[in-house]
């Protein structure tokens, strides 16, 4: 049965700046505000929302996207708008700005389409789980020692299993962090660390196996860069056993996680449905996972990815960053709570289960 049902009457893009609570680094980068593009689509009496964190650039081509491609048109053809959206860019390139516009758009045609069914995400995708754990993610290079302390400490006594924290601003110190680190989580609480691409492979493999002995690590995200896939897979293939190297947050295309998993560089592959072309390119990072019988995380945006991710069926867990939580808290009446550690999806809301608290987010709009 073809589902023709109302056409797209209306769209916005918004972009709101929200300061960090705190000054915030990780291995490669600094800032002191976070981005989010909020995108608004309306068909009958619906309403769908999806979003990118980005450059506040992105909202002009998103602007641009909706009113040539998106407007006028049937929700449930999907397909053919993304296809049309893809098409739209040819010139302009795929990723980059490009993807996470299409990515804000296709997120908001996806909750959307559940609005009008009357379902929740998770069951117009199809659940594999009910719920997906989640890591505490922060511990920024910027921080000092009660700072680290305290939050990653927080978050093992919330009773999550996981938390990682940011390395290779500082590598002669970066030892010394992470025993901080694992004496504020205690032993029973996995740590990772994130490099964000800051290491050459030599400090990458003399630290991997300097953080596994000292400190056990068990995740090792970006130890070289994500696009040096010959480092990476030197690394990988010299990781301490137990060891998880993970990269693919800055990926915007399946071709791009292909061939990460072709070059056997990665243990553990990270997509981003604000940035690899939405849902929708989520759930084809998810086939290639499938393929290639690897484990899928997802890369912050928490409340973008928990349905999703409770239906990937390689999905393991999701990253609960620090500054994303702090935005969807304050702009979104349903933001789901972790309880024990697991992040679930509410059944009970149509959609994503979003509502935009238009009065405490409007402070923020550029």
């Amino acid at each position: 049965m073809h589902i023709q049902g109302p056409r797209i009457h209306g769209s916005k893009v918004q972009v709101y700046k929200v300061p960090t609570d705190a000054p915030e680094a990780d291995g490669t980068f600094a800032w002191d505000s976070t981005t989010m593009v909020l995108v608004s689509i309306e068909a009958g009496d619906k309403r769908g929302i999806g979003y990118t964190y980005a450059d506040g650039s992105t909202g002009k081509l998103v602007k641009t996207l909706l009113e040539k491609v998106v407007e006028g048109r049937a929700p449930f053809d999907h397909g053919s708008i993304l296809q049309d959206l893809y098409r739209q860019v040819r010139n302009s390139g795929e990723t980059g700005i490009s993807s996470m516009a299409i990515s804000a758009i296709d997120n908001a045609l996806w909750d959307l389409r559940a609005r009008l069914l009357d379902t929740s995400l998770v069951s117009l995708l199809g659940s594999v789980r009910g719920g997906i754990p989640v890591y505490g993610s922060g511990g920024f290079t910027s921080y000092d020692d009660a700072q680290l302390t305290n939050q990653l400490g927080g978050w093992a006594e919330r009773g999550f299993s996981m938390v990682k924290m940011k390395v290779g601003t500082h590598p002669d110190d970066d030892l010394r962090r992470v025993s901080v680190a694992r004496k504020a989580i205690g032993e029973s609480t996995d740590l990772f660390v994130d490099a964000n691409g800051a290491y050459t492979v030599a400090q990458a493999l003399a630290l991997a196996q300097a953080f596994a002995q000292a400190s056990n690590v068990r995740w090792f995200e970006e130890p070289v860069s994500s696009d040096n896939l010959v480092g990476l897979s030197k690394v990988r293939a010299r990781a301490p056993l137990g060891m998880d190297i993970a990269a693919g947050e800055y990926g915007y295309t399946a071709w791009y996680f292909d061939r990460m998993l072709k070059a056997n560089a990665i243990t553990v592959l990270q997509a981003d449905a604000t940035r690899c072309g939405g849902i929708s390119g989520f759930l084809n990072s998810g086939a290639l996972c499938w393929a290639a019988n690897t484990p899928l995380s997802s890369h912050c945006g928490p409340s973008m990815h928990v349905h999703v991710c409770c239906a990937v069926p390689r999905a393991i867990h999701m990253e609960f960053f620090h500054d994303h939580v702090r935005i969807e808290r304050m702009f979104f009446d349903g933001f789901c709570e972790p309880v024990g550690g697991v992040m679930c999806p509410d059944r009970t809301r149509p959609g994503m289960g979003l509502t935009l608290k238009e009065k405490d987010a409007e402070r923020f709009l550029t």
